[in-house]
């Protein structure tokens, strides 16, 4: 087996300035269940179509576990802790404060957590944070300047961004991309029964009950005061016309309440850093470039090789199979294989990214400066615009 390359300074640098460098990193990781290899796991669920399954032209079903838009949001928030906190700017959205009747409470929330980033509804509705968001995605569409939004909102340059309710209608590709997939799959169903304590309630106590749940246009069953079986799940009026609950006078699969997957092939992640994505973002000038793709590509090595939990919701529970390996992928020819899975190799970078965040931290608010309010008034004025997702919609 050939041994990887070792990873250095110079090369993260190269694959930042050479324009013919590799155009990116690909890591193919398997993951396994806590329990073990064959045990039940649970995919996420999708309005009406359950899990989300292929079925490919031989018969192999392939399973998503976690689609690109969740594993961004997994990995983003790691910026929020540690040694990694120092990387990146810390704002914070304070969305409402209470005291009355009760503690206090103030409600926040990181930048790091929202979903679409520096373009997220909730940014654009604080005003001390919307302003620069704005004027950074403006130098980035104007002039190709990404080193504004470098400064404010770093991570909307790794994991991508769509300023679709802002002015400049600007998109940020991802700089990294993962995906979970489970190959070879069958679905399973669960069936339950709830038994409420309905047989000892005396007939009155019923027929009130029952009398009540007429009038209010509910069911007993949906408070908890009557049996109920759960064979079936629930879907949108749309799909029920088409997915009835017995086809053929069997249960129908498509209608069943979901039980999880048996994985007959591997759970696998795979992760790939785009370097040309990465050496397309410009600065003002030269120096500034280099800065900013070099500055950008630690974050996204960073996010990349980080060891987050893998428990992705009840019943899916992962971890790390240990058997893994980094690629550079040339423009032509065969793989390199590249340590950046070692501990020396984490080291490595997060030291290079500690350097390479420097000139930016030095221009980071203070910590009262980081925290921004959220205005009612200027989300409702999002309501009345329509954004560009609206127009490529008519």
């Amino acid at each position: 087996m050939i041994e990887p390359l070792k990873l250095t300074d110079d090369i993260i640098n190269s694959w930042a300035d050479d324009e013919n460098g590799p155009v990116a990193l690909h890591l193919k990781q398997k993951l396994i269940a806590v329990e073990g290899e064959g045990a039940v796991i649970f995919p996420p669920t999708y309005a009406d179509i359950g899990y989300n399954i292929d079925t490919l032209s031989d018969g192999t079903k392939v399973a998503t576990i976690d689609s690109v838009g969740s594993q961004a949001n997994r990995m983003e928030p790691i910026f929020k802790h540690g040694n990694y906190a120092k990387l990146v700017p810390q704002h914070i959205i304070k969305l409402y404060s209470k005291g009355e009747g009760g503690e206090a409470h103030t409600e926040t929330r990181s930048i790091l957590d929202l979903a679409h980033r520096s373009a997220d509804a909730v940014v654009q509705s604080s005003p001390t944070i919307a302003k620069d968001i704005a004027k950074a995605f403006r130098a980035l569409k104007q002039k190709g300047d990404a080193e504004p939004l470098c400064r404010i909102a770093p991570t909307s340059l790794v994991f991508g961004a769509w300023d679709s309710r802002g002015g400049s209608g600007e998109k940020l590709p991802r700089l990294v991309r993962a995906v979970i997939r489970a190959w070879n799959v069958d679905e399973l169903h669960s069936a339950a029964q709830f038994n409420s304590a309905w047989k000892s309630l005396n007939e009155d106590q019923q027929a009130a009950l029952k009398k009540e749940a007429k009038e209010k246009r509910t069911k007993l069953s949906e408070k908890g005061l009557a049996d109920a079986p759960s064979i079936f799940r629930k879907v949108g009026p749309s799909a029920g016309k088409y997915m009835q609950e017995f086809k053929d006078g069997s249960p129908n699969p498509e209608r069943r309440v979901l039980g999880g997957i048996v994985v007959h092939g591997d759970v696998q992640r795979d992760v790939t850093v785009n370097l040309v994505a990465l050496r397309r973002m410009s600065g003002a000038d030269d120096g500034s470039t280099k800065k900013v793709r070099r500055y950008v590509l630690a974050l996204a090595l960073v996010a990349a090789t980080s060891d987050f939990d893998l428990f992705l919701r009840e019943g899916c529970h992962l971890r790390f199979a240990n058997d893994e390996c980094w690629h550079e992928v040339p423009r032509r020819g065969g793989l390199t294989a590249v340590d950046l899975s070692s501990v020396a190799a984490k080291s490595i970078i997060l030291k290079y990214a500690e350097n390479v965040a420097e000139p930016f931290r030095m221009s980071w608010p203070t910590n009262d400066k980081l925290v921004h309010e959220f205005d009612l008034k200027e989300a409702k004025k999002l309501l009345a615009k329509k954004d560009e997702e609206e127009e490529a919609a008519v």
